[in-house]
């Protein structure tokens, strides 16, 4: 085949043009991050959620360099925020809070705009034992009088979260299986609401997070703590388990990012958010508020979410029986 006369400088021109916008690319990516950082928050202003973004604001602007603007998108338990993620560039500037197991328990119930395979997990920091609280001025005073009062008026009582399909929701739900009756589920869109809603009165119980727990224990009484032992803020509190039903339940809280995102983007925000993870003043603030202190990166948070996944698609199974 022969070439035209222009065929050699066209050749080289767009050689040279591919590999300089190759070039430039790379350079994008090498200097990341290279303007501000959107961090969304996908439940109301005052959660755990929106705390936690505020706490790692500042510490995260001076790791990367750049401003963070935190950011709200409320709303389906969190899904409208993780759908919004999914969606955008994956290009690092725009990042979410993730809630486990929501992310989890939303696509395996319900149309939701995400998956949870397509969300990149960067981190998780936190987590909150759930536990079920009544008020002090409730006439039950331990899981026993509660549970026997359950089934006394199936549907009579109420129980508040954060959510549909959360782990609030969830919770709810083994626990009434578990225990034989019925309960009147009321949704919130985010802790914030629904802790004003249960101080004011308007439900009965509520499975709360352990630090609005802590937060509030001269009004609340806890009746049962669903983790594995007991919860160090109420020592004096037993475990499900140990009343005999057998519930663990928690919420675990990390950052995620759109899917395709570039490996160098995922481990610069790994190392900023495991940075202040792993901070001994950082984790000794989580404690006192009533957090459990995480510190997963990527790898071992995606691990995590797989293993939880499984664990929910079973569980979701017996809901359906």
């Amino acid at each position: 085949m022969r070439l035209s006369k222009w065929s050699v400088p066209m050749i080289l021109f767009v050689s040279v043009t591919l590999a300089a916008g190759l070039a430039t690319n790379v350079s994008a990516q090498d200097k990341y991050p290279s303007k501000s950082i959107t961090y969304l928050v996908t439940f109301d202003p005052g959660g755990q959620s929106d705390r936690e973004a505020r706490r790692q604001q500042p510490l995260l602007e001076k790791s990367l360099g750049q401003k963070v603007v935190v950011d709200y998108k409320v709303g389906g338990g969190g899904a409208l925020g993780w759908s919004e993620l999914v969606r955008s560039q994956p290009n690092g500037y725009l990042m979410a809070g993730i809630n486990i197991p929501h992310i989890i328990l939303q696509p395996l119930q319900q149309q939701t705009g995400y998956t949870t395979e397509q969300i990149v997990p960067v981190a998780i920091f936190q987590r909150t034992p759930l536990a079920l609280a009544v008020l002090k001025t409730a006439p039950y005073k331990d899981i026993k009088e509660f549970l026997a009062a359950a089934k006394a008026k199936p549907g009579d009582i109420s129980i508040g979260g954060s959510g549909t399909f959360s782990g609030h929701h969830v919770a709810t739900l083994r626990l009434q299986k578990l225990a034989g009756t019925k309960f009147n589920y009321v949704p919130f869109t985010g802790a914030a609401p629904q802790i004003t809603a249960f101080l004011g009165g308007h439900v009965n119980a509520i499975f709360g997070n352990s630090d609005d727990l802590v937060k509030h224990a001269d009004s609340i009484r806890v009746l049962a703590v669903a983790d594995n032992n007991r919860f160090f803020g109420f020592k004096d509190t037993p475990t499900f388990i140990e009343s005999g039903i057998d519930m663990v339940e928690s919420i675990d809280r990390g950052i995620g990012l759109p899917p395709k995102t570039p490996e160098n983007v995922i481990a610069r925000l790994e190392a900023a958010f495991l940075q202040i993870a792993k901070d001994p003043s950082i984790q000794e603030q989580m404690k006192k508020e009533g957090f459990v202190p995480l510190a997963m990166g990527h790898k071992e948070s995606k691990a995590h979410i797989e293993k939880m996944t499984a664990i929910y698609k079973e569980i979701v199974k017996e809901f359906k029986k």
